[in-house]
């Protein structure tokens, strides 16, 4: 291929419109974790480590809506990109088809069988009683986060980044307010504790939806057609699942794979799992920058390749890999720099903020393959549609390597925990020399627009 030349001063304005209010966006959701982590963490540890547990369902249930709005993202750009409206609006409709039935089921499980939830990821009665309260509450969220999902994701890739961004930070903010509100009972409400974190969720996302809904009726905005809610769309239906398939194969097996980390650590006793908790809501925290950066990533490349600019999607593929590596090193720099700053806010034991210190020096290493791989295959391979390659990557360095070796390590062979700990990090650093092979396969340079 002929190398062509961009402009890389709009390349770089593009990045950072499109890159810095996604990254606040998912700063502000993760904060929801940080807010409930630093308030429960203030009343009691097991509090905090129980509502953690029982959010491990809201993050499987992510994974199915993920890959939902992931192939509606993937085809949305490129389709934007070629200025087809109508089309993004059937998008719209089987997005929201599915995100709908997926939440539905999550729903009934927390309302009918939440103990059996919390018996996944732990022993402890205690916190099973704490965490199915929790679900039981947090569950009636889950059917409203699905929907906005699908919102959102609409107006990310029509270029109506701001007012989601407003839309889902405003959310965030108004359910950290509720968790200190009916966490602690201020302002006249009842003292909840965990089942107050959850209700201030629950409440958060009904605003979320309405905003939604309301902002999108607005002019140049995608909406669905409900007319057309249920109707056959042939070959964009074929297209989408083509996308979505392997998209939720790989969320699956990250997914779920993520969850069994949680499960593993939650079984290795309530100090490995109080610190494994801090630690995921920092990770989470950090991640922020590269998750923003990689959907960026797979709107930029996606526009260019849906235009049939195949080689200018390329090089803008190629900028944004090498750009992933500088925020893996700056993430891994941050994750140093606060962890005295974590360990002094949260109230845990000795031997669990003992725990917490070695678990943050191994994620901060994590942080680099974290980074790249985000970036290059959520961005850059998902945005000209190669998704199969994520589902392999996660079989065989997730399920065949840290996986086994993280439940050999704690049932089997009494490792101690921050080893098992570190057999969950594995996986991202493990496959970053596979990822730039096939990135440089240059698969995912084409147009996946009819």
């Amino acid at each position: 291929m002929n190398t062509v030349s961009i402009d890389k001063k709009a390349f770089n304005k593009e990045l950072i419109r499109l890159a810095f209010p996604i990254s606040f966006q998912s700063l502000m959701l993760a904060m929801v974790a940080a807010g409930d982590a630093l308030m429960l963490g203030r009343v009691t540890q097991n509090e905090m480590t129980a509502v953690s547990l029982a959010t491990q369902v809201q993050f499987v249930l992510s994974m199915f809506v993920f890959s939902v709005t992931g192939a509606g993202s993937i085809l949305g750009a490129q389709y934007f990109g070629k200025g087809d409206r109508k089309t993004l609006s059937d998008i719209f409709n089987i997005m929201l088809r599915y995100s709908v039935a997926i939440s539905f089921i999550f729903f009934l499980a927390c309302e009918l069988f939440p103990e059996m939830l919390m018996m996944i990821f732990t022993g402890d009665d205690i916190l099973i009683s704490l965490g199915a309260s929790y679900l039981r509450i947090a569950g009636w969220s889950y059917l409203m986060s699905g929907i906005s999902q699908c919102y959102q994701t609409i107006m990310k890739v029509s270029d109506h980044v701001k007012p989601c961004v407003l839309i889902s930070s405003g959310a965030v903010i108004l359910n950290i307010v509720f968790n200190a509100v009916f966490i602690f009972g201020y302002l006249g409400a009842p003292r909840m504790q965990s089942k107050g974190a959850a209700l201030a969720t629950s409440l958060a996302r009904l605003i979320e939806l309405f905003l939604c809904i309301f902002v999108s009726r607005g002019p140049g905005h995608i909406r669905p057609c409900l007319k057309r809610l249920f109707a056959r769309t042939g070959l964009l239906h074929k297209d989408f699942l083509r996308q979505c398939l392997p998209l939720m194969g790989g969320s699956l097996f990250w997914g779920v794979g993520f969850t069994s980390y949680t499960a593993i650590m939650g079984h290795m006793g309530s100090d490995a799992a109080a610190a494994n908790s801090v630690s995921a809501v920092v990770r989470d925290l950090v991640c922020c920058m590269c998750n923003g950066i990689g959907t960026a990533t797979g709107i930029m490349v996606g526009n260019e390749l849906g235009r049939g600019n195949l080689e200018k999607g390329r090089v803008y593929g190629i900028r944004l890999k090498n750009l992933s590596y500088l925020i893996g090193f700056i993430s891994l720099a941050i994750v140093l720099l606060v962890t005295p700053l974590i360990e002094g806010i949260v109230i845990l034991t000795d031997r669990a903020r003992g725990y917490l210190t070695g678990m943050m020096i191994i994620m901060a290493f994590y942080m680099i393959g974290r980074c790249v791989n985000t970036v290059t295959i959520n961005g850059v391979l998902d945005g000209g549609g190669d998704t199969l390659f994520d589902m392999y990557s996660l079989m065989v360095c997730m399920w065949m390597i840290a996986i086994p070796l993280a439940l050999l390590g704690a049932f089997r062979f009494n490792w101690p925990v921050l080893a098992v700990y570190a057999c969950t990090c594995l996986d991202e650093v493990g496959k970053i020399p596979w990822v730039m092979i096939r990135f440089r396969k240059y698969k995912w340079v084409r147009n996946l627009t009819r």
